[in-house]
């Protein structure tokens, strides 16, 4: 078997998911393009040996339909040879393309991939695509498709947490984005250049870091009326020693909305000749599917999946990087897989740094690898949660 190695991985800054955002007057295409040329400057790449593009993208509607990541390439001029494929597995969708990419070079298929991840929430609003599995509220129902906060509230009903629990969660995460952004630690960061309104987009958007608990305490539960609505007895239905669903996930404890595209270039030991140095090679990789109900705990499951089947526990990796998909999954993770704070979600996750979902996989993988080689240190795992339960968990070592 071949090994699978990652030798850049670079992102744009992630902005508001909104009509105001720093990206919103920009084309799919034109974000894009300013990463596959960042990607050429930083490593000389020949995109004439690249064998394919796997990019992952949820709404893939209007300016994200039709394979955007064949025609972002056809817009970028790279050659005609390269192919490429857009993959959807919710918000994994990113992380996966990475794995799909390390599975082609681990086969021998390929020895060249970029793979990555975009979304443009602003552009292509979450949910435009209507999908009848969303669209329609009692096929929904019927199927146990729910929407990720109504997940997020179960996982703290089950685990009895409170609102200061929660809260503190984000607001924690808020203020160690901050401290990031503030002491440069992205490094995978790549400015770009909003010509509509003349100016450079060099750092993530969403961050909110001047809010404070109390601030957060005044924000309202966001899913307790979807909850009225069949899906609160139905998650009691299957959880039958809850007398209630305790709704605690409010506007500042979840995921930000945001624009953003990331690619990682991932080859076998074959690129060296190319003069390109890896950076950390890939060891594994799982993808599960958790309880449907709790939507969002699949993270929590493909990590402990991947754990245990090489034989490792928490006290054996560096750094986690866990999705952040509400406040409550991350107290799951930290709780279920004893991973210690000063090593889980070092930088801020997702609430304060936004959530482009088909891209933010990629981009935790390169925050990773950026501050895994700050600190010199070797092990580090990836994990994110798609809806429906789906989990993906990557565990890589710095080379």
């Amino acid at each position: 078997m071949h090994q699978a190695y990652i030798y850049e991985a670079i992102r744009t800054p992630r902005a508001r998911g909104r009509a105001d955002g720093a990206l919103a007057d920009m084309s799919v295409f034109d974000v894009l393009n300013t990463l596959y040329q960042a990607l050429e400057q930083r490593t000389g790449l020949d995109t004439a040996i690249v064998e394919d593009v796997i990019l992952g993208c949820v709404t893939q509607a209007g300016e994200q339909g039709g394979n955007i990541a064949k025609t972002s390439l056809l817009y970028a001029g790279w050659p005609d040879a390269v192919p490429g494929i857009t993959i959807n597995r919710f918000c994994s969708s990113g992380l996966d393309a990475i794995n799909f990419a390390a599975t082609k070079v681990m086969a021998g298929q390929a020895s060249c991939i970029v793979a990555g991840g975009v979304e443009m929430m602003s552009r292509v609003p979450m949910l435009s695509d209507n999908a009848v599995m969303f669209a329609n509220g009692e096929l929904a129902l019927d199927n146990r498709m729910l929407m990720m906060g109504s997940g997020a509230d179960l996982i703290a009903s089950l685990n009895t947490l409170t609102r200061e629990q929660v809260d503190l969660v984000a607001y924690n995460s808020q203020q160690r984005a901050a401290q990031a952004r503030d002491k440069g630690y992205f490094k995978s960061i790549v400015a770009v250049h909003n010509a509509t309104k003349g100016c450079w987009v060099s750092q993530d958007e969403c961050i909110r870091d001047q809010l404070s608990l109390g601030d957060l305490a005044q924000l309202k539960p966001y899913f307790a009326e979807l909850g009225s609505h069949g899906i609160d007895a139905l998650q009691i239905s299957e959880h039958s020693h809850l007398d209630s669903i305790i709704h605690l996930h409010t506007a500042g404890n979840s995921p930000a909305m945001a624009d953003a595209a990331a690619l990682v270039l991932v080859g076998d030991a074959l690129l060296q000749d190319q003069g390109l140095m890896p950076r950390a090679r890939i060891v594994s990789a799982v993808t599960v599917c958790h309880d449907p109900l709790q939507v969002v705990s699949g993270c929590v499951a493909a990590t402990s999946k991947l754990l245990s089947k090489q034989g490792l526990t928490s006290d054996n990796i560096d750094l986690f990087e866990v999705h952040e998909a509400f406040a409550a999954t991350s107290i799951k993770a930290q709780r279920e897989l004893a991973i210690d704070d000063s090593k889980f979600n070092v930088n801020g996750g997702v609430i304060a740094l936004g959530h482009p979902m088909g891209a933010t996989g990629s981009i935790m993988m390169g925050m990773l690898i950026d501050e895994l080689e700050r600190r010199d240190l070797q092990t580090g795992v990836v994990a994110t949660s798609g809806a429906a339960g789906i989990g993906t968990a990557v565990l890589i070592e710095r080379v």
